[in-house]
Formats: structure tokens, C-alpha cells, sequence
């Protein structure tokens, strides 16, 4: 009798022990080093730095999140592929990005996919964006906000661009990623991949005539400089990312992970915000630069890239392609 109370005894000290221990191990402060690829003007790194600073605040300095903007961690490419085995802790990543590791993310950019950025606020804050969190997570990525790009208009070195044709024989900088390499294909341009990193230079060069990209980026790298003409295709609008290794985000205390997600939450409001406010003034300051700027009748664009939606239905599967319908009607 005296044995078993002391076996009890004894499991009952252990189980408190290690619950501390536990609890020891999650008041400990983490540090996350965050990373994306843009300007420190960037609605990306300005949002980020908020978050960052309403996380230390409300943690009372238990996690701790330093950003690193122009890609001083690595590509998006290096940062996606750290992210699975936790040698990259976190970081803005444009969603098309992670189609490397999971190509149902293709989805997300789809060419003329998302009528107004609302509709797909609401994809991307609800089911859609739910079924791809869990294709992350499978991935060792946890997703804390969907964040956004904007609408991505084409820039190039030769005349405007008014129809696909326009676009024939031109050699374009795209995202290394799947949908965006057939979409300008479609166009009929001649698109190859490049890091963002080394796209102005490329440009500058001559070694690409052409690029894509939101207005914001246009602007914040100083496109203008090299390139004359900006052409408002609006082909993709373009998701983004803030993400975290799930090695890292395990690291931190439930309680704080629920502070966490909430500023991430807050400063996903804020950040698209900043996109919908700027555009206008960004037009503004780009034709000040001497760009040549032209609206876009869409319908041919969105004629000539119906084959690359064809193409993909069976890597997305009709779960998600329902998925996306639901939210574009």
C-alpha cells in the first residue's frame, strides 16, 4: 500500500515536472528572423515592421521578429525551401512561389482569374484560402495571413502593348513558377524566369525587354528607369503570403500564438489597405517619370489565355476548382 502511494506520488512529482518544463520551454523568448524580397517602401516591409512591433509589444518581448527586406535572406525561392526544414524562420513570400512544393498554389494566380481584389479577399480569408493553408502545413509552412500583391500590369523597353500581339517576340522576365511561364506563353511573348533581386539590372542590360509586375514594385525598384512603357493588363492579381516555419511557429506558447495570429490578422487589414490607396498615386508618379502609360480592352488577353486554364484543371482537381468558382461568381 505504502509503494503504490509512493508510485503515485512519484508520477505526480514527474507529470508537474515535466509540465514545467514545458511551460519553461514556452515562455522562453523566440527570436524570428523574417524575410521578403522588396524595398523598405514597400506596403510589405512597412506592414511588416508593424506586426513585428505590435507582436513584441503584446508578447511583452516573448517573441521577438526582426524583418529583413530586399531579399538580404535569400530569394523567395531559398527562403520557400528553408521554410519545410526550418533553416528559414519566416517570411512575405508571393504566393506563386510555392508552386515548386506544391503546384495547387498555381491556383491562387491564375491569369484573369479575380474580377475584383474583393472577391478574392474573400476567397483567400475563407475556404479556398483554408484548403491551401492545409496544402502549406502538409508542406512544414504555417500561413498566418494572406497578404497581397496587386494586380500585375506589364512593363517593357519597345511600345505599348495594346492587344496579345503586341507581345510577340518580346522577351519577359516572369516568376519562376509554372502558370506564369504559360500564361505568356499563351500571349505569345517569350518569358524565362529570373530572380527578382537581379531584374534591374537584367533589364538595364538588355538582357529581358520586358517584365510584370504591381504597380507598387513598378515604382518602389525604380522600373522607370529602364523600361518606357507601362501597359495596364491587369493579367493576375496576385496573393501573398506571410508565413512561418512550423518548427519555429511550435517554439511558441499557445497563448502567444494567439496573439500572434491576431496582429497578423490586423496588419493583413492594414497592409491591403495600403495597396488599394496607392495605386493611383503610383500611376500618378510613374507618368511624372516619363512612362508612357496605356489602358487595356482585356478581352483578347483573356480569350488567348483560356488554354492555360484548360491546361490546369487536372492539377488543381475539381475540388478546387470549385473552390475558386464559388468565390468568382
Amino acid at each position: 500500500m505504502l509503494r503504490r502511494y509512493f508510485m503515485a506520488g512519484a508520477l505526480s512529482a514527474l507529470s508537474m515536472s515535466f509540465c514545467s518544463m514545458e511551460a519553461a520551454a514556452q515562455s522562453k523568448p523566440v527570436t524570428i528572423r523574417l524575410g521578403h524580397v522588396l524595398t523598405d517602401s514597400h506596403s510589405w516591409h512597412i506592414a511588416s515592421k508593424g506586426f513585428a512591433e505590435q507582436v513584441a509589444r503584446e508578447t511583452q518581448g516573448r517573441v521577438n521578429i526582426q524583418v529583413f527586406s530586399g531579399g538580404q535572406l535569400g530569394s523567395e525561392r531559398e527562403v520557400v525551401e528553408g521554410l519545410q526544414i526550418g533553416t528559414a524562420q519566416a517570411g512575405v513570400i508571393g504566393s506563386g512561389s510555392f508552386q515548386p512544393i506544391e503546384p495547387k498554389m498555381g491556383i491562387v494566380e491564375l491569369p484573369y482569374a479575380w474580377p475584383t481584389r474583393e472577391k478574392a479577399f474573400a476567397a483567400f480569408d475563407g475556404d479556398l484560402g483554408a484548403a491551401l493553408d492545409k496544402l502549406l502545413l502538409a508542406k512544414n509552412i504555417v500561413v498566418l495571413g494572406w497578404w497581397e500583391n496587386g494586380y500585375r500590369h506589364i512593363t517593357n523597353s519597345k511600345h505599348p502593348i495594346n492587344k496579345p500581339e503586341d507581345l510577340k517576340g518580346l522577351k519577359i522576365r516572369v516568376t519562376p513558377d509554372k502558370v506564369r511561364l504559360d500564361t505568356f506563353v499563351a500571349l505569345g511573348a517569350e518569358p524565362a524566369p529570373l530572380a527578382f533581386g537581379e531584374l534591374y539590372s537584367a533589364l538595364q542590360q538588355g538582357v529581358f525587354d520586358a517584365q510584370e509586375n504591381p504597380l507598387s514594385i513598378i515604382h518602389g525598384s525604380s522600373f522607370f528607369e529602364v523600361q518606357k512603357y507601362l501597359s495596364l493588363t491587369g493579367h493576375v492579381w496576385g496573393a501573398a503570403c506571410l508565413v512561418v516555419s512550423k518548427p519555429v511557429w511550435d517554439r511558441i506558447g499557445e497563448d502567444d500564438q494567439k496573439i500572434v495570429k491576431a496582429a497578423a490578422a490586423k496588419w493583413r487589414d492594414e497592409q491591403r489597405k495600403m495597396i488599394a490607396e496607392s495605386d493611383a498615386d503610383f500611376l500618378k508618379k510613374l507618368e511624372e517619370k516619363g512612362m508612357v502609360i496605356n489602358k487595356v480592352d482585356t478581352a483578347p488577353f483573356v480569350a488567348a489565355v483560356q488554354p492555360v486554364w484548360k491546361s490546369q484543371e487536372s492539377v488543381y482537381g475539381p475540388e478546387f476548382m470549385a473552390l475558386l468558382n464559388k468565390y468568382r461568381q
